[in-house]
């Protein structure tokens, strides 16, 4: 079975306009007899971005640095010194960012630290805005 619109012939259009309309290929009509010209188009799919979003960790008063430091780097693949900045950041900001995902990971990435916090026993709250 073929493509009905992969297949078109580009003819002048009528009353003497510089427009060109598609016709489709073996349509004759209002032409006088010569070769065909036809022009096989290929639609290549636009792929739009996904939107982005912030993974954030909040500041509180009973969470140890120390477990901040440990989920940045389990959770957020940071070396020891990325994991200590932002946490210091945290620390004297009341906020600080993690990384930047697309929806599905950055909402996975925060209830994995959210899990991760309560099954220690530790009030660290962790949410995800859109950049």
């Amino acid at each position: 079975m073929s493509n009905l619109f992969s297949h078109v012939e580009l003819v002048a259009a009528p009353s003497g306009a510089d427009a060109v309309l598609p016709r489709m290929a073996g349509d004759d009509q209002g032409r006088a007899g010569g070769p065909a010209t036809s022009i096989i188009t290929k639609v290549k799919p636009r792929v739009k971005r996904p939107n982005l979003y912030r993974v954030l960790i909040l500041n509180d008063d009973y969470t140890p640095m120390e477990f901040v430091v440990h989920v940045l780097e389990r959770f957020f693949q940071k070396d020891a010194e990325a994991a200590t900045k932002i946490m210091l950041h945290v620390h004297h900001h009341g906020i600080g960012e993690c990384g930047v995902f697309a929806y599905e990971i950055a909402e996975t990435k925060v209830t994995q630290v959210m899990d991760f916090a309560r099954k220690h026993q530790h009030p660290l709250q962790c949410v995800m805005e859109k950049k």
